[in-house]
């Protein structure tokens, strides 16, 4: 019987595809207050490099918005950008299940169920962004256009 490929959804799909990318763990606590400063600051990067996954329900629908840890996900502009009139962050539970990973840990590739994702226009302005790897403590960083392109995501000002 074949082993089955070592690490987490994302980064068997990143290797899968032949994704240029690399891992950087860190330790930050995930009930630390500034959370994404934190992290940003334990793995020596801009934190405008360093965005968060939000799993939204638009509409009674679930979609994906990935924004920069330095501001908030606006979800009105959420809404809009999936053709939505109306949008709140998504349960914790509901959230976990679709995407198979832990909150603190959720990436925007790899998922279990497809979503439909958005990603901040602000990743355009880089030639390296970080997201989750897919558990607590471990960003991947890659090109923003390979994120874009492996999670059929369209681009759209969704940050506050």
């Amino acid at each position: 019987m074949p082993k089955k490929a070592a690490g987490t959804p994302a980064t068997v799909l990143l290797t899968a595809e032949r994704v240029a990318h690399t891992l950087h763990p860190y330790q930050v606590s995930p009930d630390a207050p500034n959370y994404g400063a934190l992290v940003a600051q334990a793995l020596g990067v801009a934190p405008e490099r360093l965005f968060k996954t939000l799993v939204a329900d638009v509409d009674g629908r679930l979609v994906v918005g990935v924004v920069p840890v330095t501001g908030e996900l606006d979800l009105k502009a959420l809404a809009q950008a999936t053709g939505g009139k109306r949008a709140a962050l998504a349960d914790r539970g509901a959230a976990e299940r679709s995407s198979g990973y832990v909150r603190g840990g959720i990436s925007p590739l790899g998922q279990r169920k497809r979503l439909p994702t958005v990603v901040d226009d602000s990743a355009a302005t880089l030639d390296l962004m970080y997201v989750s790897a897919g558990r607590r403590g471990l960003q991947v960083a890659l090109a923003p256009a390979d994120l874009i392109r492996l999670t059929a995501a369209s681009v759209a000002r969704i940050r506050a």
